[in-house]
């Protein structure tokens, strides 16, 4: 954490935040002035308490179902200065697993476990609608007290204790005690809109956790926590806005703070209440910035990262990074910026799409690419302006043991190298470590894997100075460019994977992207018979793409292939010999016929008697340019069937 920053300690997570404004995900729509909201429920299936050592001592017996969030871990996520609390007849283990906003003008349709919100009642008017509510059932109500009856703030970041404010606070305490339900008085400045959405964030990210337990579809936070680990080379807990464990990296030398952490599935109390005193959580609901957090040996805390996840202003979790033996790596940072994007994604996709939905992106993303599809049909689902210049960039294991399915890298993934599942594992990490690293780059880039290759699709990048026919800005063609090595680099650091990345030209809309990513395939092939290049763009192997394709046409058409050049090589085959190998080397030096022989270790009269003899036998008259020409791609030709 900077200078300007008392010093942090760390926790595996993030308290929720100030909910978004009006209009950002997730935020219900404000009354009109004067007008009374219209009843509504947002119900959240909940997940069972933290337990073990995330559990307050202090905390009374349970109470409830055993569904939903205990109100105690609500008030921690809205914390001051929202709420405080009025009366807590039951303690603040009652459970709550739906939010109501409550007509002033009727009685509140209220079931057990709901949060009612009383909008437009205040002071006496609230007293029958809190006695409602609570022959109803209802854990708990919030409802706004004037200005001079608030309570101060709470100290040391724990959940609010009971207060008791001015004659009107006292007044509907006391309606609350009798009626044996929790009361909650609601800051005048505090939007209902505001505290509505940040109470069903907090359920929402109960129901999540619920779900992440039974492994599927937030096991895939697993993968992007161990992703993240090999990037920064520390321990990674995902958790979401209410510090419950979502996901967690594997791994070793955990301080006492993780341990508590990942066991209880929940960052312990006392360590919230540390973090939220030192304003950590302030600084990572604020948006995208990556907090220091320094060691406190005496806390058993050493050295973290944090990052907040968010949708829009909409606070979904963080990311937390504890540095291990050895130190964090020089771009750990930057990985923790784009994993925060990636992890959005996830939160998001499980809260709001169906099984189906996960995969319909990658599948517009697929059709998009192979040019099945129009432009609108995606750029309308990613919120991007389609007219805009795009590109592609593929990404491929290296052939070879050196590429995916050698046995280092299938190792350092905890995988069996043999094994087709544990090969599919490096795929999986190799997808996440793209996602990531491009994430960073730009928000709205996107990731799909088709076959055995990767395809980035980066849209809406600036034009270049003289509009649309000069396609994307150079300076972002340069940016992608660089990103793409460091992805590369990145994968063979920390997976043991060696991979090639080839950048298709930018098209001067999202409609052709099918020509960028056709682009990219061809540099990528190209690459593929030249080990020697892990990035490269079509100018840097222009002419390798170019003689690639001739071949591949050469092949595909028989009429085209030269009868002397086959008998050659069946001459070969028959007498073991090594004319066609011969001529190859001689033309590919130009007639040198010291260097050609050299490069086959053979002595130069040798070769002068084999090209001779290649002569003779196939009647190719070398000293035609024309037929040395075609001499030497029907050689080409030969090698690649080799």
């Amino acid at each position: 954490m900077d200078s300007a920053t008392p010093p942090p300690a760390s926790s595996p997570g993030p308290s929720p935040t100030p909910a978004p404004e009006h209009g950002a995900p997730g935020a219900a729509p404000p009354p009109a002035p004067g007008e009374p909201a219209a009843p509504e429920r947002s119900a959240a299936p909940a997940a069972p308490p933290a337990a073990g050592p995330a559990a307050d001592p202090a905390a009374g017996p349970d109470t409830g179902s055993g569904s939903g969030v205990p109100l105690r871990r609500l008030l921690l996520a809205v914390g001051d200065p929202l709420v405080d609390v009025l009366a807590a007849p039951g303690g603040l283990d009652v459970r709550v697993d739906t939010v109501v906003l409550a007509d002033p003008e009727e009685e509140p349709d209220a079931s057990p476990g709901d949060l009612v919100l009383l909008i437009g009642a205040r002071g006496a008017a609230a007293r029958h609608l809190v006695q409602a509510a609570a022959r109803r059932g209802a854990a708990a109500v919030a409802v706004k007290v004037a200005a001079g009856d608030a309570a101060p703030p709470p100290g040391r970041g724990a959940a609010p204790p009971v207060r008791r404010g001015g004659d009107e606070a006292a007044l509907l305490g006391a309606v609350a005690e009798e009626a044996g339900v929790a009361l909650l008085a609601v800051r005048p400045e505090v939007r209902w809109d505001q505290l509505h959405s940040l109470c069903r964030t907090v359920l929402d990210d109960a129901r999540l956790a619920a779900d992440t337990d039974l492994g599927e579809p937030g096991g895939d936070l697993f993968s992007l926590a161990q992703t993240i680990a090999a990037l920064t080379g520390g321990l990674v807990t995902v958790e979401d806005s209410a510090s419950r464990v979502l996901a967690y990296s594997s791994g070793e030398e955990v301080d006492e703070l993780r341990r508590l952490s990942v066991l209880g599935r929940r960052g312990p109390e006392q360590y919230l209440a540390l973090l939220r005193e030192w304003g950590v959580f302030s600084r990572l609901r604020a948006g995208e910035e990556v907090v220091r957090v320094e060691e406190h040996p005496e806390l058993g805390i050493r050295r973290r990262l944090a990052v907040g996840i968010h949708a829009g202003a909409q606070p979904l979790g963080a990311i937390w990074v504890q540095e291990g033996a050895q130190p964090l790596s020089a771009n750990a940072e930057e990985a923790l910026l784009g994993a925060a994007r990636m992890a959005a994604l996830h939160l998001l996709r499980h809260r709001t799409e169906s099984a189906v939905g996960l995969r319909l992106r990658d599948d517009l993303l697929a059709s998009l690419l192979e040019g099945r599809i129009e432009a609108a049909a995606l750029a309308d689902t990613i919120e991007v302006t389609h007219e805009r210049p795009a590109l592609v960039v593929a990404f491929a294991p290296a052939p070879g043991p050196a590429g995916t399915a050698g046995a280092a890298g299938a190792r350092r993934a905890g995988a069996d190298p043999g094994d087709p599942s544990g090969r599919e594992l490096v795929r999986r990490r190799l997808v996440d470590l793209v996602t990531v690293h491009t994430a960073a780059y730009r928000r709205h880039s996107l990731v799909t894997a088709i076959g055995g290759r990767i395809y980035v699709l980066m849209p809406d990048l600036a034009r270049g100075s003289r509009g649309a026919a000069e396609g994307a800005d150079a300076s972002a063609e340069g940016s992608v460019l660089a990103l793409t090595r460091k992805t590369v680099e990145a994968a063979r650091a920390t997976l043991g994977v060696a991979v090639q990345g080839a950048m298709g030209s930018p098209v001067d809309s999202l409609g052709r992207v099918a020509e960028s990513r056709a682009e990219a395939d061809r540099v990528l092939d190209a690459m593929g018979r030249d080990l020697a290049k892990d990035v490269a763009t079509m100018s840097d192997v222009r002419t390798q793409v170019l003689i690639s394709e001739t071949l591949a046409y050469l092949r595909a058409s028989p009429a085209l292939r030269d009868p002397r050049v086959s008998a050659l090589a069946a001459h070969d085959t028959a007498h073991n010999s090594d004319l066609v190998p011969s001529l190859l080397a001689y033309l590919e030096e130009f007639g040198d016929v010291r260097t050609a022989s050299a490069r086959l270790h053979v002595h130069p009269n040798t070769l002068r008697y084999r090209v001779r003899r290649a002569e003779s036998i196939s009647g190719i008259d070398l000293s035609d340019p024309t037929q040395r020409l075609f001499t030497h791609l029907q050689l080409l030709l030969e090698r690649t069937n080799q």
